[in-house]
């Protein structure tokens, strides 16, 4: 039987089951539930987190013979043709492959014809930021005066792209990014839901990982299961993703703080020795230290990092032992050469220098 990945095979069907959007699918919910639909939304945020689930739901509901709280049932003719795919009233339309100002052409004659069994037609434009300018022109008489039986929603990641005059005319929703604490629940049903184990931690270290993003963090599970074969830790999870453990980066940056160039360059060769990938520990460098200096500088630190009570503690004292200007020098150093370590023929020299440059403070810049 074919694989089938679990951001595909867990994607939420109800406004219910959309994981931290609830500002955006109870404004729809209850844009249904009194009848007072726009004809063209807007759905914009980063990638992965809910834009094209929520189109979907909203596409379906709109047509739902008997919608509860404005979410579709899922039992009726309307939401069964839905469900398989084959619904011919609801069109999505990837504007990455479809940009040409001749198949906008072909969509405005195509919104002229009645739905079929239902009540709107639907179309779903991903990518929508793709369009050429002509293309724009094109669409944008349509989405001025569309026929009545016709909904737009446009979806894209890059919303500065788009001509003021289509988001003037679209109801705008900002998706966000979700918190390691939203996405370590959506982690811990769906793993529950397909009988495997897990540490607590582990899943903290992939939620981070998907850096707010439904659909990556269920992408990094997919390959964590793979490796894992039923049971989830926190080691298995650090060999996958090649991040660093909490220890190592506490440890890294005692010798920062202690200037200790010789330790530094012993502690570089260790984990280059071990494959350890370069760019990715500078990665996870840069936000320990961002992490630090969270702890500096706000009252409640841990409902930001939401790290486990002990590790926080480390963190905590830590960041007491460096002040708060090194930090950023840390922070800013590791985080601007991120994309230059990744690209490098000597990946490891690069990062003993960038971290004595660091050590070194902005004395060292400047001479």
């Amino acid at each position: 039987m074919e694989h089938l990945a679990l951001y595909r095979k867990y994607r939420p069907k109800t406004f219910d089951e959309v994981i931290g959007q609830e500002h955006i699918t109870r404004a729809l919910a209850h844009q249904i539930e009194s009848g007072k639909l726009g004809h063209a939304y807007l759905f914009t945020g980063s990638r992965g987190i809910g834009k094209t689930s929520v189109a979907r739901i909203f596409a379906k509901a709109v047509n739902c013979l008997d919608n509860q709280n404005g979410s579709p049932c899922g039992k009726c003719e309307s939401c069964q043709r839905l469900e398989k795919e084959n619904d011919i009233n609801i069109i999505e339309i990837d504007a990455a492959s479809n940009n040409r100002v001749d198949d906008v052409r072909e969509l405005r004659e195509k919104v002229k014809f009645l739905p079929i069994n239902a009540k709107y037609k639907v179309y779903i434009i991903d990518e929508v930021h793709m369009l050429t300018d002509s293309a724009f022109n094109a669409l944008l008489k349509t989405l001025e005066e569309p026929p009545s039986h016709v909904i737009f929603i446009l979806a894209t990641t890059e919303v500065h792209k788009l001509p003021a005059t289509i988001l003037s005319r679209c109801i705008r929703f900002d998706f966000r990014l979700l918190s390691i604490e939203d996405l370590t629940k959506v982690l811990s049903n769906v793993l529950s839901k397909e009988g495997i184990s897990y540490e607590k931690e582990a899943l903290k270290l992939i939620a981070q990982s998907g850096e707010g993003s439904v659909r990556d963090t269920l992408s990094i599970a997919d390959c964590v299961v793979a490796y894992c074969n039923g049971n989830i830790t926190k080691d298995a999870v650090l060999k996958v993703l090649g991040t660093t453990d909490y220890d190592l980066l506490l440890q890294y940056f005692d010798l920062l703080k202690d200037k200790d160039i010789g330790g530094i360059l012993t502690f570089v060769q260790k984990i280059d020795q071990e494959g350890k990938n370069l760019a990715v520990f500078v990665k996870d460098l840069a936000r320990h230290a961002r992490d630090l200096l969270i702890c500096a500088t706000t009252k409640e630190p841990n409902n930001l990092l939401n790290l486990p009570q002990e590790v926080f503690e480390k963190y905590l004292s830590q960041s007491k032992s460096i002040d708060e200007n090194r930090l950023l020098d840390f922070m800013q150093t590791f985080a601007s050469c991120e994309n230059e370590l990744r690209y490098t023929l000597s990946p490891r020299l690069l990062l003993e220098s960038l971290s004595i440059e660091a050590m070194l403070g902005q004395n060292a810049k400047k001479n």
